[in-house]
This record gives C-alpha cells, structure tokens and sequence, in this order.
C-alpha cells in the first residue's frame, strides 16, 4: 500500500451516554498531518463518535477538517471521514479543494489506527 499521510492525534476528554441500545461515546480531537502529499494541522476541533452495542460489536466514525499545503505548496483544506468497526478495519473518505490531490476523492483508502499516549496516529494508504 502507498502513504497517504499520518496523522497526529491529540485527544481531549470524552463524553458519553449509556442508554439500552448502545453507548455513545465523543471524543474531541485536534490533530496534524505530515506526508509528501499534504502538510497541515486541523482547522477546529474533530470528533471520534464511537458507537458500543450491548453485545460488543462498535461503529466509529471521525470526522474532522485539515488545513495546509499541498504537494505543490498550495493552500487547501481536506475533510477527512474515517469510519470502521475496529481500530484495523477503518475506510477513510477525502474531499479537498485541491486540484492536485483530487484524485484522493474517488481512490480506495485504508487507515490503519495506532495507540499511543494521549491520543493516537491515524495512517492513511492506498489500497
């Protein structure tokens, strides 16, 4: 697979509720991104929304906007959507107004998701 980018994740204290259906869980987020395609840091906040059934199965969903450069040292933004059940089964979306990763809009991604202390490290490729 080809990198993307990776993300630094910084996250934030979480909120939730419990209900008989499920537990929902959201999670703040500021993040940054580093790689030979785009460089950037998010715009506001972003938000991990973890759904927990009662019988253990998970939906995650984050979204979040990043702003930056460019490959070719344009500025553009990049709004990511991350959705998975597990922390290695995670499909990214991109849609960005930059012309020279446009191409990222309608390519099959994979993240891969890794702990680490205070957050995590979001790692997009190319299928």
């Amino acid at each position: 697979m080809e990198p993307v980018m990776e993300i630094n994740v910084t996250t934030y204290e979480a909120q939730s509720v419990v209900s008989a259906g499920r537990t929902v869980v959201m999670i703040p987020f500021s993040a940054s991104a580093e790689g030979e395609l785009f460089t950037g840091s998010t715009t506001e906040n972003g938000c991990d929304t973890q759904n927990i059934f009662p019988d253990g199965r998970m939906s995650l969903s984050a979204r979040y906007m990043l702003s930056g450069k460019d490959r070719d040292g344009n500025d553009c933004r990049v709004f990511i959507e991350n959705n998975g059940d597990s922390l290695d089964n995670c499909t990214p979306v991109i849609f960005t107004d930059s012309p020279v990763l446009a191409f990222l809009q309608d390519t099959k991604l994979h993240a891969a998701v890794e702990c680490v202390q205070n957050g995590v490290i979001v790692r997009i490729y190319v299928c």
